[in-house]
């Protein structure tokens, strides 16, 4: 029998992508088609609303396969990531007893953050570990590394394990730039040398680190992750070639950590993009094998957009995180516990945590798929889009003198703080969202004994803080002081929804009111409605509110602001939930709040007024 192949769109006339334009525009009804449909990033670049093939037949990577040069599908022909989890070594034998534990539970990859690196008997933390099939990852002071590395060499060739042994040290003396604004008290080339060297008889250590998650974690975009993640590994390259290595030596011991943002499929285009450029940069150094040329990468879900408050939802956002880099082919990944950022390490947020990666596995499946998102017109087309941009901040690097110049200059970190600056103001006026903070907060959260800890060095170390470096506060943390002051003050201001007239608008303002005070930590009264504004000012007395929000509609308010005015006198704060008109100022109103205002702003000046 012959095949029959059913064309079911045959039975319609191809539409252009002009068509397609003109039918949007009649349905838009006058309104201007890029402003409404066509999104522009903070990348440096429109998204459009549609993509066809059309679009992305010139982009060369569309044709390779998974573990083809340039690998912008992926470095390997499956997606078996490692699920990662990091340990704190406070003494051997508990991280060791956690780590053969965890090892039953999953953990496919362990990252040891060692306090006290001089003193650290690598023999004990890995006993019973076996090193040929689990990926071992040390973070230690960089002063340090060189003999951490000399002691792990040693036990994974006494283990015969040195041609199957996956793992790094996390020798990052540039982040100390970053973090600290100082520079590293030594010689970046002759230390890294070394460390190429005591690594050379284990094939798969990597001894050079990129990490730039500490640039995520501050606030950058995505692109300037990219950008400067590159220009970072660039810099090793250049170093260490100069210095007398070949390409294949160097590149075969660089290892990138970066961050996960929220933007699920930009993130997916990051890491995908990152793999082919990084790809085309080792490329240029003539290497012997295009294996040289993949990029490792761990990923590591950020703790930029993590809150105290509402802290579970921290559970969403790391899920989508490591969604987005598990399609994108990553090595490994760490999700970040929920509650990492106001607590220690605990098995409970721990075991979540572990928990998200292997549900993303065993249930959803996705090791069993390479690189889903390959021919997507949508995420081939943010993949060449991200990849311009983050190409573009890695020649501007290299024309200025390359990554280490930069760090010194301050513009790296100058750079971040700018776009961190940049999503603060965002935030401040929920022009991006932060669920549970500055939108939809839990009204009757109170924070008790969670409060906010510092991110400290692994090492435990105290360092010198120099003048320029990365911002270290999470775009929670300014809404978050407004409500643990208003949560320690001796008393609580009370917002009084003065409800009335048309039913559609005063219940969209007081809903809208309560979501902003609640912001804040204020105790909420809503209402059903008055009859007369005196019915309300009443109210509000009896509840001793300390801020009455009159809802109701713009043609309503004219009538209705004169008599609030009048009949409250003074005795609370006075707010309109609606536009700031010069008509309604001249009646007495001062206050405002709507879809244009600061909350942050906002709040802060109602705590100055309100907290005793």
């Amino acid at each position: 029998m012959a095949e029959i192949k059913q064309r079911l769109l045959d039975q319609f006339a191809p539409v252009t992508p002009e068509e397609w334009r003109a039918k949007a525009e009649v349905d838009l009804k006058g309104a201007d088609f890029d402003k409404k449909m066509v999104w522009r990033t903070n990348e440096g670049f429109n998204v459009q609303p549609l993509y066809r093939g059309v679009d992305i037949k010139d982009l060369k990577a569309t044709d390779s396969l998974p573990g083809e040069f340039p690998y912008v599908r992926g470095t390997r022909a499956d997606n078996n990531w490692r699920v990662r989890q990091n340990i704190f070594v406070e003494t051997e034998s508990q991280a060791n007893d956690k780590a053969r534990t965890l090892l039953t539970k999953g953990v496919t990859a362990l990252g040891f953050k060692l306090r006290k690196d001089t003193d650290v008997d690598l023999r004990a933390l890995l006993n019973g570990i076996d090193l040929s099939k689990v990926e071992i990852n040390i973070k230690c002071c960089p002063k340090c590394a060189l003999e951490v590395t000399k002691a792990l060499v040693n036990l994974v060739v006494e283990a015969g394990a040195q041609d199957s042994f996956t793992g790094s040290i996390g020798f990052d003396p540039f982040k100390r730039m970053l973090k600290h604004g100082v520079p590293f008290p030594g010689d970046i080339a002759a230390l890294a040398g070394d460390l190429i060297k005591a690594a050379q008889p284990v094939k798969g250590l990597k001894v050079l680190s990129v990490d730039s998650v500490v640039l995520n974690n501050a606030g950058a975009y995505i692109y300037q992750e990219l950008g400067y993640a590159l220009a970072w590994g660039n810099e090793w390259m250049a170093m260490l070639t100069e210095a007398g290595f070949s390409a294949d030596e160097v590149a075969h011991r660089i290892k990138f950590n970066m961050g996960i943002s929220t933007i699920y499929f930009m993130e997916i285009a990051k890491f995908r993009a990152a793999r082919q450029l990084w790809a085309q940069i080792v490329k240029q150094y003539k290497p012997e094998c295009d294996c040289a040329c993949k990029m490792v990468v761990n990923a590591e879900t950020t703790r930029f957009n993590m809150t105290v408050f509402d802290s579970y939802v921290n559970l969403l956002r790391s899920q989508t995180e490591a969604m987005s880099a598990a399609l994108a082919g990553v090595d490994s990944i760490v999700v970040t516990p929920f509650d990492a950022i106001y607590n220690h390490p605990n098995d409970f947020s721990e075991r979540i945590a572990r928990n998200q990666q292997i549900l993303l596995n065993e249930e959803s499946h996705l090791d069993k798929v390479v690189d889903p998102a390959g021919g997507s017109y949508y995420v081939e087309m943010l993949t060449a889009s991200l990849a311009e941009q983050g190409w573009k901040l890695f020649l501007d690097v290299e024309d200025k003198g390359g990554f280490q110049a930069a760090l010194n200059n301050g513009d790296v970190t100058n750079a971040v703080n700018a776009s961190a600056t940049q999503r603060f103001d965002k935030v401040a006026k929920r022009k991006e969202q932060l669920l549970g903070t500055n939108q939809f907060p839990n009204f009757t959260e109170k924070a008790a004994d969670k409060e906010p800890k510092p991110h400290a060095c692994a090492c435990g170390c105290a360092h010198e803080q120099g003048e320029v470096h990365l911002n270290s506060k999470r775009l929670a943390s300014q809404f978050e002081e407004i409500r643990f002051a208003t949560e320690h003050a001796s008393h609580t201001p009370k917002a009084f929804m003065l409800t009335i007239g048309n039913l559609a608008m005063r219940l969209a303002r007081a809903q809208f009111s309560c979501n902003f005070f609640a912001c804040a930590g204020y105790e909420l009264i809503d209402n059903n409605g008055f009859k007369t504004v005196e019915d309300g000012i009443n109210a509000a007395m009896e509840k001793n509110a300390d801020i009455v929000v009159l809802c109701s509609s713009d043609d309503e308010y004219a009538e209705l602001i004169p008599q609030a005015v009048k009949l409250l006198d003074g005795r609370a704060e006075l707010v309109l939930a609606g536009p700031e008109t010069d008509e309604f100022k001249a009646m007495g109103i001062t206050n405002f709040i709507n879809v244009r205002t600061n909350v942050l702003a906002t709040l802060k000046a109602f705590n100055a007024k309100l907290l005793k």
